[in-house]
Formats: C-alpha cells, structure tokens, sequence
C-alpha cells in the first residue's frame, strides 16, 4: 500500500514533497561519478515494478547521461538543404537505452534487468538501472528472474533487448500496421518490395 502513495507523490514532483528532495540530491549527484552504484533505488515503487528484489543478486546503480538536441552540425561544403542531414534528424538511441548500455559496459558480468528516470537538470539526466548478477545462487533459484541466466540474455542492453531498447526499435506495437517493424525497421522496409 506504501508504494501506491510513493508513485502519487512521483507522479506530481511539483506538487509534492519530491521537488524540494531532489533539489537537494542533484546538487550531490552533479560531483558523483558518472556511473554510481547505490545502495537502495531512489523509486522503490518503481524498481519493485520493474522486477527489483531486496536481495543478493540485485545491483541497482544511478547514470547520469548528458541532455540535449543531439543536433548535427551544418555542413561547410554546399548541398541543398534536404541533403544536409540537419534538420528532421531524429537520434537512432534514447538517453534511457545510452544510461542502460553504459552501465552494462561498466559492469561485465551483470545483466540490465530494467531501468527508470530519476532526475533532471538543463544539462543532465540520470537514470537508475537495475543490474542481475546471473551467476548468484540466489537468483538462479528466483523463479520470477532465473530467466536471465540462460545464455540467450547475454548483452541484453547492448542489443536493444530491454524494454528500453524494444522501445526504440518500435517493437511495442502489434498487430494491423506493425508488419514492418518485425524483426527489424530496415529488415522490413528492404522486404516489403
């Protein structure tokens, strides 16, 4: 029942007692690391959401990825501006995905179960990831999480295999008018001749 009013209270920083917490915290987090392993998750609603578990096993570390446009820079030599890769340009990634891959390289041997915001400024975000040590005893008898210990989950982050990653491969959508997007958005426009 705590976790319900927890998730009110994300829900509506502004309103709520978060702002002014946060506010507090980023100040700390800007002089972290980059990659900070914690403790406990920031969103406990969130993280037991999401599949974490007070348990061995589990990792939970905060990322703090760089904001912005992601905009190319104009090219010097000349070409009419549909051809200048400028404008309409749409990122490949999600600051989500970056955060979860990132965390991913910093520790090898885990696995990136999931990952949630956590906080903003003008230049920053930062994003916890919750990472499984597939090796642990413990989590290879969870019966809700011994799935990632099989082989087929190795890199899950790195190939786009989470639900961030399936995100931006537009594999949340289904059924009538989702044809091409499966098993990739280039291996569909190229099949369907």
């Amino acid at each position: 029942m705590a976790y319900k009013y927890i998730a009110e209270e994300w829900a509506n920083p502004e309103k709520s007692f978060v702002e002014e917490l946060m506010r507090q915290r980023l100040i700390e987090w800007r002089q972290q690391h980059t990659i900070t392993r914690i403790d406990r998750p920031t969103r406990l609603d969130r993280a037991r959401k999401l599949g974490y578990k007070a348990k061995q096993g589990f990792v939970v570390v905060r990322v703090r990825v760089r904001r912005g446009g992601l905009r190319k820079q104009r090219p010097k030599s000349g070409r009419r501006p549909k051809r200048m890769g400028v404008a309409k340009f749409k990122p490949a990634k999600s600051l989500r995905l970056i955060a979860e891959e990132r965390a991913a390289k910093k520790f090898p041997n885990l696995e990136v179960l999931n990952s949630y915001w956590v906080g903003e400024d003008g230049r920053s975000k930062w994003f916890e990831v919750i990472l499984v040590d597939p090796n642990h005893p413990v989590i290879k008898t969870d019966k809700d999480v011994c799935w990632i210990t099989e082989k087929q989950h190795r890199n899950r982050a790195l190939r786009s295999l989470t639900s961030a990653g399936k995100k931006v491969r537009s594999l949340r959508r289904k059924g009538i008018g989702a044809e091409k997007f499966r098993p990739s958005k280039r291996k569909g426009a190229k099949g369907a001749q």
